[in-house]
């Protein structure tokens, strides 16, 4: 299924839905239809969607079969009791991103071209480390963009850079996972946008921490949350790995081209490696880092020309979307 939180027209109240052919389910709304007209027996529907996956995989199911009791119906024509449609035009409604506040934001940096693009453009070779396991930053969860919301540009950086990833979600508890054991702990996949200040990100990392101040002002997520099954037949056989392609679009212009199956850590060892003696929990979020080509960075060898107020950035993975956003102009500042 793809799950997502949206709101109606006009309104900003969140909701519980899920995207069919080209049109969201109001999984609400569908489970009073279904009560009244396929007279299902009444179940507890979680009412977002942090709660569903909470919930478990009874949730899950419950949640899938009301859509498989829309089964030759036309949705838009279903209302629930209250008078909500049941299906809206995709067109319509308002996506938020799927987990507004995730748990935690975990980046790892898994796509091999990436790393060494990045390093040559400073000089160096990538150190030895970086093959013996898998690393990872905690970003931002509380600067959480969804799809079509306008980023505004950091107003200490001249060198605003987006970054093509895909992130997975958690789904229950677990520590110190094996990796062939991950997959039973990832919910679903969506888009990652992991929106960087490239100069100031310079500036942090020759001190030897960071990145801070470069990547915690904004990430996107969305445009919906993707459960494994949907991908099954384009598995690759690793643990959380799909032969499926990446692409990044700049004002419709094609900039960035790559596969997810291009990653040298699958999930699986992603996963192993952050729950390592600590509990991961439902909810948190795990980036895979930037796919090869997959920033301005990348592709001006990091002298720019980088992104500016106006400028429409698109990642497309196949699946799992489109995710949208714009670069706004940066906030007034307090004196």
């Amino acid at each position: 299924m793809r799950f997502v939180t949206f709101a109606y027209p006009h309104s900003k109240t969140s909701h519980l839905g899920c995207v069919h052919a080209d049109l969201v389910i109001d999984l609400a709304a569908a489970q009073q239809w279904t009560q009244r007209v396929r007279k299902l027996p009444p179940e507890e529907l979680p009412g977002s969607l942090f709660e569903l996956i909470l919930s478990g995989p009874p949730a899950w199911q419950y949640a899938r079969s009301l859509l498989y009791a829309l089964e030759g119906e036309d949705p838009r024509t279903l209302r629930s009791e209250s008078g909500r449609p049941v299906g809206l035009p995709l067109s319509d409604v308002l996506l938020y991103p799927p987990l507004p506040r995730p748990m935690s934001l975990r980046d790892f940096y898994a796509f091999e071209q990436h790393v060494v693009s990045a390093h040559k453009n400073r000089g160096k070779e990538v150190p030895p480390e970086w093959y013996q396991f898998p690393v990872f930053y905690f970003s931002n969860p509380n600067a959480i963009y969804g799809p079509g919301e306008v980023i505004p540009q950091p107003f200490y950086t001249r060198a605003l850079d987006y970054e093509l990833e895909v992130a997975c979600v958690i789904s229950r508890p677990g520590v110190n996972i094996r990796p062939e054991q991950a997959e039973e702990y990832i919910f679903g996949y969506m888009i990652f946008n992991d929106w960087s200040a490239r100069d100031v990100q310079r500036q942090e990392m020759k001190v030897g921490l960071g990145p801070a101040k470069g990547k915690d002002f904004a990430s996107s997520l969305g445009p919906w949350i993707v459960t494994p099954d949907e991908l099954a037949d384009y598995s690759t056989g690793q643990p959380g790995v799909y032969d499926l392609k990446m692409q990044a679009r700049v004002n419709g212009e094609l900039r960035s081209q790559g596969n997810w199956k291009d990653l040298h850590y699958s999930f699986g060892e992603m996963i192993a490696r952050a729950s390592q003696d600590v509990y991961l929990l439902p909810g948190e979020v795990i980036g895979s880092g930037t796919v090869g080509t997959g920033c301005l960075l990348e592709l001006t060898a990091g002298q720019g020309p980088w992104l500016q107020p106006g400028d429409l950035v698109e990642l497309e993975i196949e699946c799992l979307g489109v995710l949208a956003n714009q670069i706004g102009e940066p906030r007034a500042q307090n004196h």
